[in-house]
């Protein structure tokens, strides 16, 4: 038997396996039968907690559909409630330093990038406005945070079809790794609020690295400074960022129940 935790930030779920002293054989399928919400325990990202020579502890993702992804931020910010201490995470999105905070964490989430082989894009673009669009949405902006995020800015967040806007988008050609999709609304100095569609998961109430790359796709337009407040399905994250500069995500993390599990049933 083994245990884990779930755990959420902002309604965006996990399990979260200690694998430090004993490893697990994670496949895409085993991650996928643990993350059915009706044949397993159910998450959208199954989270491993590993050693790492350069950090406190590694940490690797995977998606709902059972595929690895680089970074989650609300996921990060459960970790220094798992470990019980301010840790510097190793992911593939490179090292992330995680602070708790009353009620949550603080995240250091590195420097975003924009060169569209970065995102990545198939073909060279500006990635501040780009040179494409789907049906009657605006020119959107990309950017990576760790993993690949195209941002909309929309006059009427409630007029847009997310369910099926989102896939259409996310397995575009034009984003070679699939995309991350995120539908934003100005709604005052400062403040958006957003709308998720994530990579390998659908629809979710709170994307970290979603709020991250849309308020600094918004700084970039000149539409606001930080820090912003990104208020999404599951509540709100306050994102901080100066070009030229590492982007600082503070919000919620919360401990749900502890668990068993034997592995091997998966």
């Amino acid at each position: 038997m083994g245990r884990f935790s779930k755990m959420h930030g902002l309604g965006n779920d996990f399990v979260v396996i200690d694998a430090r002293e004993s490893a697990i054989d994670m496949t895409e399928a085993r991650a996928r039968a643990i993350a059915d919400r009706h044949a397993g325990i159910g998450c959208d990202q199954l989270i491993l907690i590993g050693s790492a020579d350069d950090a406190d502890v590694s940490m690797q993702i995977f998606n709902a559909d059972g595929s690895e992804v680089e970074a989650c931020g609300n996921a990060t910010r459960c970790v220094p409630l798992f470990v019980g201490r301010d840790v510097l995470i190793r992911t593939k999105a490179g090292l992330l330093d995680a602070k708790a905070v009353d009620g949550g964490a603080s995240v250091d989430m590195g420097a975003p990038r924009f060169d569209w082989d970065a995102i990545p894009l198939a073909y060279p673009m500006d990635t501040l406005t780009m040179g494409a669009s789907w049906e009657d949405l605006p020119a959107p902006a990309a950017v990576n945070v760790g993993n690949p995020h195209v941002i909309f800015f929309v006059d009427d967040l409630d007029a847009v079809d997310f369910d099926r806007l989102g896939p259409l988008i996310e397995h575009d050609p034009l984003f070679p790794a699939r995309v991350n999709v995120n539908f934003a609304q100005v709604t005052g100095e400062n403040q958006i609020r957003l709308v998720v569609w994530e990579r390998g998961a659908g629809l979710t109430r709170a994307c970290g690295t979603g709020a991250c790359a849309t308020a600094v796709a918004a700084i970039r337009r000149k539409l606001m400074t930080g820090p912003v407040t990104v208020s999404l399905p599951g509540g709100d994250l306050v994102i901080d960022w100066a070009p030229g500069g590492s982007i600082q995500m503070t919000g919620p993390a919360t401990h749900v129940f502890y668990g068993e599990a034997d592995w091997s049933r998966f």
